[in-house]
């Protein structure tokens, strides 16, 4: 099976017409209708990415403890 790939827009009443295609007349087809994502379907770029465009996470001193070693239990 060939596939042809047409993009159009149904009338206003709903109909869909296909001109021009590269079939001969009396040729069996199967036909699948799949609806394009409208801008207000897809997901924006903010679903997507939510933490795109804010400040980002600083670590100014990574390696040193977040507790003093006079509160750690282990070392007494």
């Amino acid at each position: 099976m060939t596939a042809h790939r047409i993009e159009t827009v149904l009338t206003e009443d709903g109909t869909l017409a296909l001109k021009d295609l590269p079939i001969r007349a009396g040729a069996r087809v199967e036909v699948i209708v799949l609806v394009a994502d409208s801008p207000a379907v897809a997901q924006t770029d903010v679903e997507r990415f939510p933490l795109r465009g804010s400040e980002p996470y600083r670590f100014d001193d990574a390696f040193s403890p977040a507790v003093s070693e006079d509160d750690w239990n282990a070392l007494k």
